[in-house]
Order: structure tokens, then sequence, then C-alpha cells
């Protein structure tokens, strides 16, 4: 069987286009290079010739640190950047659990009452301002967190609730463990802006320990990052109305 020179242009032709659709359509999406960054967290005045002693008592946790991109727009991929479900702060045992949250600005947050009791779950200062009014046992109310900054969150019937819900414009931050240890994975590649959040460490301290990174390769290590604590840190607060927290009743019934 014979073939003109027209009809085998066009099938070459063909094959070409055939060719260049699978090498678009069908080849695997080639991923950008991502980073695991790690960041070791000390306090200032440490050394390793502290004792474990001294260190016990002061133990570097839930210090919040984030990467803010300045080359490229905060994104992930679709898989890295939803969360398997939505963000939790419990009440129970008339406490929050856990103390610390960290979201990225826009996240709805669950606060469900596992407590035999009412809550009163209030935040009136800086970050996400609310009140979630009185709502009793086995309730879950919703906050949509999507102002930027630091919420702290009290209970207005018991003294001793406080949380912190820290949110930030990017999916690429991490918190410490109890070793003062932070890593955030799946990290893009570029120069980002450094900062760093403790709820003990005064502002002021803070802001100077931002600063710009670059980076580069599968593994990356920000090194120390070291936090003065504010000497005059308490954790008391008052309730929503500005005043003082009653009294606890006389021993004669148990107060919720």
């Amino acid at each position: 069987m014979l073939i003109n020179v027209a009809t085998a242009k066009r099938i070459s032709h063909n094959a070409a286009c055939a060719c260049a659709a699978f090498l678009l359509l069908g080849a695997p999406a080639v991923r950008a290079q991502h980073t695991a960054v790690t960041a070791q967290v000390e306090f200032a005045g440490e050394s390793a010739r502290t004792s474990p002693k001294a260190k016990l008592t002061r133990i570097p946790q839930e210090v919040v640190i984030w990467l803010k991109p300045l080359e490229h727009p905060a994104t992930q991929d679709a898989s890295v950047r939803a969360p398997a479900r939505r963000p939790v702060l419990v009440q129970k045992d008339k406490h929050f659990e856990p103390h610390l949250l960290v979201v990225e600005v826009g996240t709805s947050v669950d606060f469900p009452n596992r407590d035999p009791f009412f809550h009163n779950v209030f935040s009136l200062f800086d970050g996400k301002r609310f009140d979630l009014g009185l709502y009793e046992a086995g309730a879950t109310n919703t906050v949509r967190f999507d102002r930027l900054g630091v919420s702290f969150l009290f209970c207005n019937i018991h003294p001793q609730m406080s949380a912190v819900v820290v949110a930030v414009d990017t999916p690429y931050f991490g918190k410490s463990d109890r070793t003062g240890h932070v890593t955030i994975t799946d990290v893009p590649e570029g120069r980002y802006e450094l900062h760093v959040w403790y709820e003990r460490s005064l502002p002021e301290g803070l802001k100077k320990l931002t600063r710009t990174v670059d980076i580069s390769g599968t593994a990356f290590s920000l090194g120390a990052v070291s936090l003065a604590e504010n000497p005059n840190f308490s954790p008391a607060h008052k309730n929503k109305y500005g005043q003082d927290y009653a009294p606890p009743p006389g021993n004669d019934y148990d107060r919720p």
C-alpha cells in the first residue's frame, strides 16, 4: 500500500500532537522542592553548663514561629494545606485544652463544653473579639478567626481558665514542644520574614527576633532562637466587664 506525501505529513503531524498532549496531560506534575525548617528555642542566659534542674523550671514550650513569604503568595498544595478536621479548643475540668492554638487567618475553631456546667468564653482584647455568652454542657460554639493577631481567651465564670489563639497570615508555622524544638514542614524555597511569639515575653523583645531568612534545600535550620522572659508576667486578668472575679463562696457548697 502506497501513501502519498500529503497523507504522510498529516499522519506525522497528528502523531506529534498526540505526543505533546500526552506530555502535557498524562505526565505527572513536577512538584517544587519543599523544605523542612527547624529551630531550637532557648532562654537568654542558658548555656550547656546550665543545670538540668534549672532548665526544668523554664520549659521553652508553646513558642510560635512562623514564616511569611516575601517572594510568592502564602499558599500550599491543597493536600498539604487542608486540615484533617476543624481545630478544637475544649473546655474540660475548668481548663482549655490546648492552651495555645495556632491557625491561619480565616480558620474556624470549635469550642465544645465538655464540663457538666456552664461556661462563657470571651476575648475582648487584641486579635479577634467575641463573647459566646453562657452555654451549657455538651454544647459547641464556633468562632472564625478572621483577624490577624493574638487573641487571649478567658471564661467569665472561672478565672483560672485562659487560652491563646494566634492567627497568622501564612500556612508555614509551628510551635515548640517540651524540648524547645520547632519543625515547619513543606516550606517552598525562597525568602521569608521570620516571626516569633511567646506569651511570657515582652512585645518589644519579640520584635527584635524578626528577620529575613532565605530557605533552601530539603532541610534548613534556623538555629537557636533565644527568648527573654518577662519577669513581671502574670496570668491574672479581669472578667469581661473589666472587673475582678467574685471570690468563691464559702465551704457550705461547691462552686461549679
